[in-house]
């Protein structure tokens, strides 16, 4: 099972035993939703919906009205044939006849896509499985504020340490600065202290925290996280505190300097508040998975996308853990079509993740999601908060999207639930989504309803005579920007040239806005991989058992000297150590990378530099530093700050089977009213399950699949590839591209 759970839906690929693919995508919330057809009687329910499962897979869950908050009605019994549910007792509902409803299963979103791949009924345990999973949990609880109570442990006269941060005004031009809360609960400062040189000054008194140690206990607050002064250089004071702490009945202590052993104090001390924060939320939800997970090992992906067992899986390195599925996904597809420069376009229904592949993924090794500030490695991904389930509104002034999402519950207006405008409904009112391709039951007069109301308070401040139409594109066009801003972000201001790159569009919304993303961004070829809906999915199963590891040096480069090779030596062995405690055979574990992070003497900005042991370092610093910033320095003095190095499982060479490609330009069969370049006009559609290697159509176009669609601008002209990519190239310019919106106008 590979499975990626995100803020709306949770995505599953699973490999049957002889080898076949099946897929599964359901709400994030666990939910299924379908519509009564009929009652034949008032405890027997038959769905619209033929999900093609075995009997009796819903017993044990519960059945209400959409939007309904009370606790349901049981099932006892569903029959797939007829499509019946029976349930336990007559509902207290009038009528369910033409009725939207959700079903509760009541389990965890990755353990239902399991029960689903398998056909397994949820009361029955699953077959034997294997699982690889990435998930948003611990992403939604550090913005949404939902981890344990924490007590942070700091040398004495640090107590203000997170308070103050480096000091930085969020907002530069505010005249009211509002100070972010720490994630902290409480505050207990310690009486010990190191030098700088990592030389005792103080012992750690223990006797003299007893009494506040208990106290805090006696609070309810159970997490703990370590962070004293100068611990990168020497751990013991964290150490001797952390047993201390445990012994004294504390459930869980983070210490920064086994999760963050490098200078900064602020950071180090953010990493292990946040890695505590999240404790108890991530080892509850990965027991709560791996207690159905039997018969086979439960991995997760980390920020870096890399695989790790789920019991030394870090709260830390679950931030980014979704978006990376996709960033590796997409990377193999465009490498299997050909393309060895991408940039990585990931719509899903809460947020647009993107990011820049070069043959190597690109890494950052502090990272910033919401208020924390982290040491910890990630892959360079740039998040927008525009998805399809993010919220189309008027403040007065402004039309904003984003960045709050309608989630999972309600959900767009669309999905009957009461939720608002979306770019769901957007996409949906201008022709370029197909109700019928949903998997839950869609309500376009819910979605118009929605729209109707934005126009209306859009014309009462002070736009009359604006067409719904108008309204509806322009905030297609005003997400469409912001994305494109982060895609800027991540090449044109790091000196990459996007036209230079292929675009890989995925996730439930991202063929939608490729071409338009493409058009302002001067690209001219996008990728839609097979899967698209699900590639975040597919990635969990491209990607490889693999730890990162580091080590900080300070120093310089010519005192360093010949004892280079020995230190990138000595954190290979441990990498390659740890990747074989998972069970893998030594034979498949290689080195992908080592790296050597330089600095001029004096710059805290440094610049990735990958070792190899006859490399000239100084000239591949100086070369590196000139593309950077645009000149080469003057007799540098350059120092090391820090070594890394990535040990992972062999990638499988095996060659790709294909079709041989035959071009076939496709007859137009299907059509569909579809809202562009200012007016409705009749737009082809194409099946995807239809398209064979080959297969050549021009845009304007619609191609829908299972779960996903694609919108083909005029002026493209779209492919299937050898590898069942649907590859599409531009042709001629079919609108002028524009400059990023104010940054008041985008919101």
């Amino acid at each position: 099972m590979w499975v990626d759970t995100g803020g709306t839906f949770t995505d599953c690929v699973g490999v049957a035993p002889a080898g076949e693919l099946r897929r599964a995508k359901v709400l994030s919330s666990s939910c299924l939703r379908s519509v009564v057809e009929e009652c034949p009687t008032p405890r027997f329910l038959r769905l619209a919906t033929d999900w093609a499962l075995p009997d009796g897979f819903f017993r044990g869950a519960t059945l209400r009205p959409l939007g309904e908050r009370g606790a349901g009605v049981p099932i006892v019994d569903s029959r797939a044939s007829q499509r019946l549910v029976e349930l336990e007792a007559e509902p207290p509902w009038s009528t369910l006849s033409n009725t939207n409803i959700e079903i509760l299963t009541g389990v965890e979103a990755p353990v239902l896509a399991a029960h689903w791949v398998t056909r397994t009924p949820l009361a029955e345990s699953l077959p034997a499985i294997s699982m690889r999973l990435a998930t948003t949990r611990g992403t939604n609880a550090l913005l949404e504020r939902r981890g344990s109570p924490t007590a942070l442990f700091t040398t004495r006269g640090f107590a203000d340490l997170l308070r103050i941060g480096n000091q930085q005004r969020p907002d530069l031009f505010s005249l009211a600065v509002e100070s972010r809360e720490p994630l902290y609960a409480t505050v207990v400062e310690v009486e010990e202290r190191l030098a700088a040189d990592g030389k005792v000054v103080q012992p750690v008194d223990l006797e003299a925290l007893q009494a506040r140690a208990v106290e805090v206990l006696g609070q309810g607050i159970e997490v703990a996280a370590i962070a004293l002064l100068h611990s990168f250089q020497q751990p013991w004071h964290e150490e001797i505190l952390a047993r201390f702490l445990i012994d004294l009945g504390f459930s869980h202590v983070s210490c920064s300097s086994a999760l963050a052993p490098r200078i900064k104090i602020v950071p180090r001390a953010e990493t292990a508040v946040v890695n505590a924060y999240l404790a108890q939320v991530i080892g509850a939800y990965l027991e709560r998975v791996g207690g159905s997970v039997k018969g086979g090992p439960l991995h997760v992906l980390t920020s870096s996308g890399g695989l790790v067992r789920d019991r030394d899986f870090l709260p830390k390195d679950s931030l980014l853990s979704g978006p990376a599925g996709g960033v590796v996904g997409a990377a193999a597809m465009a490498l299997r079509s050909g393309f060895h420069r991408s940039l990585a376009f990931d719509m899903g229904g809460t947020s647009t993740d993107v990011s820049r592949f070069d043959g190597e993924f690109d890494y950052q090794f502090e990272t910033r999601v919401g208020d924390a500030h982290l040491l910890t490695p990630s892959l360079a991904i740039e998040t927008v908060a525009a998805g399809g389930g993010s919220i189309c509104h008027f403040e007065g002034r402004q039309l904003k999207v984003g960045p709050q999402s309608a989630g999972a519950d309600p959900g767009p207006a669309c999905y009957g639930a009461g939720g608002p405008l979306t770019l769901t409904d957007v996409n949906l009112l201008l022709g370029r989504l197909e109700p019928e391709s949903f998997e839950i039951p869609i309500e376009p007069a819910a979605a118009a309803t929605a729209a109707e109301l934005l126009l209306a308070s859009v014309e009462g401040a002070h736009a009359e005579g604006l067409e719904a139409d108008e309204l509806l594109q322009g905030l297609l066009d005003i997400a469409n920007e912001r994305m494109a801003e982060a895609v800027r972000r991540i090449s044109i201001r790091q000196g990459y040239r996007t036209s230079e790159y292929a675009l890989v569009a995925f996730g439930g919304a991202g063929g939608q806005h490729a071409c338009a993303l493409a058009e302002i961004l001067d690209i001219d070829t996008v990728l839609v991989p097979h899967d698209a809906g699900l590639l975040s999915a597919v990635g969990l199963g491209k990607a490889r058992i693999e730890r990162l590891v580091e080590r900080q040096i300070l120093k310089s480069l010519k005192d360093v000297g010949g004892e280079l090779a020995g230190l990138v030596e000595k954190l290979e062995g441990s990498a390659r150590e740890a990747v074989i405690d998972e069970g893998v055979d030594p034979g498949v574990v290689e080195t992908r990378r080592r790296m050597v992070n330089l600095r001029l003497e004096g710059q805290e900005a440094s610049l990735t530099i990958d070792y190899e042991e006859d490399r000239d370092l100084e000239t591949a610093f100086g070369e590196a530093y000139e593309d950077f910033y645009g000149y080469r320095p003057a007799r540098p003095s350059i120092e090391i700050e820090s070594l890394r190095v990535v040990v992972a499982t062999r990638q499988d060479s095996s060659a790709n089977e294909s079709e041989a490609e035959v071009s076939r330009e496709l007859p137009v069969s299907a059509s569909q009213r579809c809202y562009l370049e200012g007016d409705w006009n009749e737009v082809p559609v194409y099946q995807r399950s239809n398209l064979r290697p080959g297969d050549c159509f021009s845009g304007a176009a619609l191609v829908f699949e299972r779960h996903c669609a694609t919108f083909v601008h005029p002026g493209w002209r779209g492919r299937m590839d050898a590898f069942e990519c649907l590859v599409l190239e531009r042709t001629g310019q079919s609108r002028p591209t524009t400059a990023p919106l104010d940054g008041d106008v985008v919101g």
